[in-house]
């Protein structure tokens, strides 16, 4: 995965329904179109070599282990995400913001900064009420990226997000799911009336001929406490 803003803002789905809660209601399309572009600048990094294959695609009827509406905490105040943490995967990363580009896409994170994710800061934050986005490359030239075992991850693993009034955001692992990228369900983006997290990168097979990865791994997620 290297490009968070190939496909144009309104392509998959169809609608421009606004993605989390309250917030960025107006962009969902725009964020819908970046997870189907995450792998977009993989297309061009493969004219210089093929990229690390992804861990195995998750199963896509991966149960959640629990009901965010019985077992989710309550949203607290926004406030910007500094850190994520996947202990099961090895993941420790500082989370930048992401913002749209002229077209009206979501920017990925630099492929120089590939170790590092980012979040859709015009939307939701993680830990508000609401789904909040964070996306990082699968691979960058430099080889495997920071989110590269995503597809590992299993439902009830524990991951954290620091936020920047020196609170922590536990979220729990719902599921793990790969989809399309030429169909991408509207649930990935919705808002949700409960805190909840999207973490995105590319996955499947990675098809030189037809535009890189052509999957995205979704993996959802419920704050805890």
């Amino acid at each position: 995965m290297n490009d968070v803003g190939s496909t144009a803002a309104g392509t998959p789905g169809g609608d421009r329904r606004g993605p989390g809660g309250t917030r960025g209601n107006g962009l969902a399309a725009a964020l819908a179109a970046a997870a189907i572009g995450l792998a977009g600048t993989a297309t061009v990094l493969a004219t210089t070599g093929t990229p690390a294959p992804p861990p195995p695609a998750p199963a896509a009827t991966t149960p959640a282990p629990d009901d965010p509406a019985t077992t989710g905490a309550p949203g607290m105040p926004r406030a910007d995400p500094t850190r994520l943490r996947i202990p099961l995967l090895g993941i420790d990363t500082t989370l930048i913001p992401l913002a749209l580009g002229p077209d009206g896409t979501l920017q990925p994170p630099p492929l120089d900064q590939g170790a590092t994710a980012g979040w859709y800061a015009a939307g939701t934050s993680p830990g508000e009420t609401g789904t909040a986005i964070v996306t990082g490359h699968v691979d960058t030239p430099a080889g495997p990226a920071v989110f590269h075992p995503l597809s590992l991850l299993t439902p009830g693993a524990t991951l954290t997000v620091d936020r920047a009034d020196r609170t922590t955001a536990t979220f729990t692992v719902d599921r793990v799911t790969n989809y399309p990228k030429t169909d991408i369900p509207d649930e990935v983006y919705a808002p949700a009336a409960h805190p909840e997290l999207r973490l995105i990168t590319c996955g499947g097979t990675f098809d030189r001929a037809h535009g890189g990865y052509q999957d995205n791994t979704v993996a959802y997620a419920h704050l805890v406490g």
